[in-house]
């Protein structure tokens, strides 16, 4: 039975060549050569343009077991005309050690625009990795201010983890550390193979013991607490969530947070025509465990 990686370099092979199939010489401003036995660019011709040797990139199309770094990676990708989420896809097959900035991170201009719309109701969209991709103002000061905190850091299971102040908001703190890790391990199962999920869970442990211990227990679920509340500057916040799918492959998902009471509502308005007082907007380290 083949492993997980011989399987990934299979359908990293079959990708490429179905890339390189679909650009003709023409697109990328090459002669046609008169008659082609195959379509698309030749393999030789895909080096030459991405910079890389022909028996280099041979290799990497027939699912051999060569090292490929990003850069080179996105010379092939670049070169074969992909999209941003075909590169993501290709740096996956390709088993690439990448970090948090290299994964698909783009949001349609629609979805943003849903999330304004939606204040003062807090509403962010997140990968099955639990990466915060988008999210409107009301959710960028309910977690302090969002926008204070470096992009490769946005995930949600790291800044609950890690970040003091992420920690400290959550009033039921205890129930909910269990289930977010139940859900993170549920929905890594497709994932067991990929750097991206294996090095944020590897970060997480390595940070937290509060999250080794959890991980442990191997415990799983796809459920979402149905209500949860929140610290404020402004007073406890009392929401109720909603997940939803989005985009075009259905894996992001936009969680919204419905006000069960009349005072979170008055809070939750204020919180977006004020902010936050400047010396809650930088969620300081959390300490171990």
């Amino acid at each position: 039975m083949p492993s997980a990686s011989d399987s990934r370099r299979t359908s990293l092979a079959e990708f490429l060549r179905t890339r390189r199939e679909r650009i003709t010489p023409d697109d990328v401003g090459l002669p046609s050569g008169g008659r082609r036995r195959t379509p698309g660019l030749r393999r030789e011709e895909v080096a030459q343009l991405a910079g890389v040797g022909v028996t280099w990139y041979t290799w990497l199309e027939q699912g051999r077991r060569i090292n490929a770094s990003v850069q080179v990676l996105d010379a092939i990708a670049r070169t074969l005309r992909m999209d941003p989420q075909e590169r993501w896809h290709l740096l996956q097959l390709a088993g690439v050690a990448v970090s948090a900035e290299t994964s698909v991170t783009a949001v349609p201009d629609s979805v943003e625009a849903i999330l304004r719309q939606l204040e003062p109701f807090p509403a962010c969209v997140l990968s099955e990795r639990y990466d915060i991709l988008a999210y409107n103002r009301a959710y960028r000061f309910m977690v302090g201010d969002l926008d204070t905190v470096d992009p490769s850091e946005r995930n949600h299971a790291w800044l609950f983890f890690t970040n003091a102040y992420w920690g400290g908001m959550c009033l039921n703190r205890g129930p909910a550390a269990r289930h977010l890790v139940n859900m993170l391990r549920a929905a890594m199962a497709p994932h067991l193979d990929d750097p991206l999920w294996t090095s944020l869970v590897s970060r997480l442990r390595e940070a937290s013991e509060e999250f080794d211990a959890l991980w442990k227990r191997h415990d799983v679920t796809s459920l979402a607490l149905p209500e949860k509340s929140f610290r404020s500057p402004y007073g406890d916040l009392h929401l109720r969530g909603t997940r939803m799918s989005v985009g075009v492959d259905g894996l992001n998902r936009m969680l919204v947070y419905s006000p069960r009471d009349d005072e979170t509502i008055a809070r939750l308005e204020r919180l977006c025509a004020e902010g936050v007082p400047a010396d809650t907007r930088t969620p300081q380290p959390a300490t171990a465990g």
